[in-house]
């Protein structure tokens, strides 16, 4: 798959609602750190079970 915003290779892939976008490590950092700036990424942690060691 191809990312969404260039012609890289995509190393993440997305899908909702039968939607797939597929994004480079560059585009993905870009786009979570973009999400880190505002309220979203809070609500997302409450519905992820992610484990992170200390």
């Amino acid at each position: 798959m191809q990312c969404h915003y260039c012609d890289r290779e995509a190393e993440v892939a997305v899908e909702k609602d039968a939607l797939k976008v597929g994004l480079c490590e560059e585009h993905f950092r870009d786009r979570m750190s973009e999400l880190a700036d505002g309220d979203f990424v809070e609500g997302v942690e409450q519905d992820l079970d992610i484990d992170r060691e200390s």
